[in-house]
């Protein structure tokens, strides 16, 4: 078994990264009051395997602020269209159905990035519960 596989592997098995597989499920998951961060990757793409060896400390470390979801833009094209996710892994932030946040470029994205960005979105988050 090669590496990239064993990675992609393990990203799937994240508990705290489900995989969503449909366009009603992201629906739902995005519809909730607690903030829900989905991540936009593909398996061939080698920015989304560069993070994967941090993302579960990421969702542990944040399980409390947010929900973690991912999507695998190919399998869903349409849902990819509509939020015009074109460079991959793409982070959105959701709370109650409403986009808040977006970390999106063509570069390779770094933990302390990634952590920023997390940061960011939760105090985007908090400000409109107050």
């Amino acid at each position: 078994m090669s590496l990239a596989i064993c990675t992609i592997k393990k990203w799937r098995e994240i508990d705290s990264m489900i995989k969503i597989s449909d366009i009603q499920t992201f629906r739902e998951k995005i519809g909730t009051e607690k903030p829900t961060v989905v991540v936009f990757k593909t398996e061939w793409c080698p920015d989304c395997r560069f993070i994967e060896p941090f993302i579960p400390e990421l969702t542990e470390l944040y399980k409390e602020r947010f929900s973690f979801f991912q999507i695998d833009r190919d399998e869903l094209p349409d849902l990819s269209e509509e939020y015009q996710i074109m460079g991959i892994p793409s982070f959105i932030v959701f709370k109650s159905g409403e986009e808040k946040s977006r970390y999106v470029n063509k570069l390779k994205k770094t933990r302390a990035e990634i952590e920023a960005f997390l940061d960011e979105a939760s105090a985007i988050c908090s400000k409109e519960a107050h």
